[in-house]
Formats: structure tokens, sequence, C-alpha cells
């Protein structure tokens, strides 16, 4: 008995399969009529999506392609109407089917309503650069990036043309954060920190972690680019703090940023203080991700000694770079920190400390080297006769004591 309900089952279930494509056969050929009108066929492709049939993807794609063949016949403002109607309802369909097959047709339909041209509002374009996105068509890969490239350099002059470009970017955004390249991640991160909507900045966040693990590379392409603004380069810095990259990636990155701040000229006062908070926040990466390479001693070095001869001094940035080079650990940071001590006490020598910030820092130095866990001789070798030293205070020999107590001497 079971055997016969299963056997009945299966023999409806395939007339019902074979009901369903004679109807979108029908369906498809009432569509294609040579002599229908974009309202026609917009009522058609209405009904289709209502009746909420699935596994049609072909229909959709057949569909489609008679859709832009017969685009040019577009005369009258019910005609656009409707096709635009026509192409959100098809795009939509194509993505929801994972219909491959129908990437090529879908970019045209991407060309087709570009927001390039004024008469398009948008949301065509959007739907159709999604659906790519949707059947993963990573072959359309490197002209979503040029055209989301394209899109944040296009002023947002009226509030009409900021809601058509928007439209846009939400498609570019969503096909690249589905297509998963790290190519993706640049012209998205522009967005992120462009001149959109805080909701669509907002979007573009969300969607970085899932384009790229790791971006450290094009981050610090990002941060080394001359073109790009102080501004840019420390929020490209931050975002890499915001990542779940290995701590070796965010030391690359790191030294990158700790270079670039000092290394990118500008006289512009604003833009100085903003590399120098990037500085700092690169010194304070180093020190909880390590050095990436021995390239990042003579930047912290520049860190100490150009504020140090400063009249305005950023004394942050000093205290920050002594912590940095006592929590490496390594022989080149002690040998700064040894560089800097020894050049406090030359200065010490010639007379009494001029400021009090110069005590404060040779304070802070031999609490930093204290705190190393080194074993180098010649830092054993210059704590014992800074205690001793007839320039100091008795108080400022016992700082050098205690630094020898700190490591365990």
């Amino acid at each position: 008995m079971k055997r016969k309900i299963l056997i009945i089952s299966i023999l409806l279930l395939g007339m019902s399969v074979f009901a369903q494509n004679m109807n979108m056969s029908l369906m498809l050929r009432d569509y294609q009529r040579p002599e229908g009108s974009f309202t026609d066929r917009l009522a058609i492709l209405e009904a289709v999506r209502d009746e909420g049939i699935i596994g049609i993807g072909d229909f959709y794609h057949e569909a489609l392609q008679f859709f832009l063949l017969r685009a040019s016949d577009i005369r009258s403002i019910e005609d656009r109407r409707a096709a635009e109607a026509s192409a959100r309802i098809l795009a939509q369909g194509l993505g929801e089917e994972r219909y491959r097959e129908a990437a090529q047709d879908l970019w045209q339909l991407v060309l087709l309503f570009d927001v390039v041209r004024d008469v398009n509002q948008g949301l065509e374009m959007q739907d159709a650069l999604i659906a790519l996105g949707q059947i993963g068509a990573i072959e359309f890969l490197p002209h979503i990036i040029q055209r989301l490239d394209d899109l944040n350099t296009q002023p947002l002059t009226d509030i009409e043309t900021r809601r058509r470009i928007q439209r846009a970017v939400v498609g570019c955004v969503f096909a690249l954060e589905h297509l998963a390249d790290p190519l993706g991640f640049r012209p998205v991160f522009f967005v992120s920190i462009g001149a959109y909507d805080p909701s669509i900045k907002a979007m573009a966040s969300v969607a970085l972690p899932n384009i790229a693990e790791d971006p450290s590379d094009i981050i610090i392409g990002i941060i080394q680019n001359p073109s790009n603004n102080p501004d840019i380069k420390n929020e490209a810095f931050h975002e890499m703090l915001r990542t779940n990259a290995p701590p070796t990636s965010i030391a690359r990155v790191a030294a990158a940023a700790l270079e670039t701040g000092w290394y990118f000229s500008t006289t512009n006062v604003a833009q100085q203080r903003i590399l120098g908070e990037m500085r700092k926040a690169a010194i304070d990466a180093i020190r909880i991700y390590g050095a990436a390479s021995n390239s990042i001693y003579p930047d912290l070095r520049r860190s100490y000694f150009n504020n140090y001869n400063s009249t305005s001094p950023d004394m942050q940035e000093i205290g920050k770079t002594l912590d940095t080079l006592s929590a490496l650990g390594t022989d080149e940071s002690v040998r700064l920190l040894l560089e800097i001590i020894r050049g406090l006490q030359d200065r010490r020598q010639v007379g009494p400390w001029r400021v009090d910030r110069e005590r404060a820092i040779y304070e802070y130095a031999l609490i930093a080297l204290g705190s190393s866990g080194t074993t180098m001789s010649d830092a054993i070798v210059l704590l014992n006769n800074l205690q001793h030293a007839s320039e100091f205070t008795w108080t400022e020999q016992s700082w050098a004591t205690n630094a020898l107590r700190g490591l365990g001497l």
C-alpha cells in the first residue's frame, strides 16, 4: 500500500513539474509577443512574481534577454515606468534564483540603467548589482570595482543626484561584499569614510570584514599613497585595528603608519596634528603587537628626539615611545633606551635641568629600562654608574637603583 502511495506521489509531482514548465513556457511566449507593450510585459512579470514560483531562473533569464533586445523601443513615460519596474523584477528574480548564467545580461542591465545618465533613478542599477553579487559573478569584479571608484569621485551636488548615486553605491557595496574578494576592500573603505549618508557609510563598514579578513596589504597601500591626505591615512590605520587580522599583519600596518607619520610632508597645522595622532596610535599598536622589522627603530627614535628637541614637544608621544621600547625588550630597543638615557645624563652634566620635563623624561626612561627585562651588560653597567653619579640628586640616583631592582639585580 505504501509503495502504491509513493508511486502516486511521484507521478503527481512529475505532473506538477510538467504543468509548471508548460505554464512558464506559455507565459514566456506571451511575454515575447512582438506586438506586446512594456505595460503588457510588466503585467506578466508581476503575475509570475506574485505566484511565488521557484526554480524558474531560465524564465527570468530569457525574459531579461528579450527585455534588453526591446529596450530601445522605449518611447513614452508610461513605457519607461513599466520598463523600470520590469527591470527590477527580472534582476530580483535572477538574484533569488542564483541564476549564474545570467551574469553577462545582468551587467548589461547595470549599464542600461547606469546613474551616469540623469534619466536613471538608481534602483534598477542597484538591483542588478545586488543580483550579480547573489549569483557570484566574480568575473565582473573589476567592472564593479571600477564603477564604485567612479561613483566615489562623483560630486553629490544636490539632493536628487545624491539619492541616485547612493542607490548605485549600495548595489556596488552589496555585490562586493558577497563576492568577498580582497580587491573590493579599497573602494568599499572609501565609501565608509565618504560624504555619503550615515546609513550608507555604516553599511560599508559592516561589509569590510566580510570582504577581507586580513586587508593589511591594501591598507598599507592606502596609508603610503601620497595622494591620500592624513585624514584618509589615519582612518585606514584605525580600520586595520578593528579587524581580526593576525598580530603580525597589524604590526606591519603600524610600522607603515609610523613611518608615513614622519615622512608625509604638509604645512597644514590640522593635518600635522592628525599625523601626530596616527603616529601615537601606531606606537601603541607596536607595543601591543610587536615589531614587524627593525625598520621601526629609526622612526621610534624620531618620535623621541624630534619631540625632545622641539620647543613644543608632545610629551604623550615621548611617553608612548619609551613604553613601547620597554615592552619590546629587544637588543635594538634597549640600545635606543640607553642612547636616550646617556643623552639625558650628558645634558645634566652641563648644568641643572632647564625645564621640569627633562627631569620627568629622565625618570620615565629609567623606569622603562627597568621594566624591559634586559640582561645586556651595557644596561647594567650604566645603571650602576648612574646610581652613584654626582651630577644627580639622591632622589635621581635612587631611580637608577630602582631600575636595577626591576631587572632583578
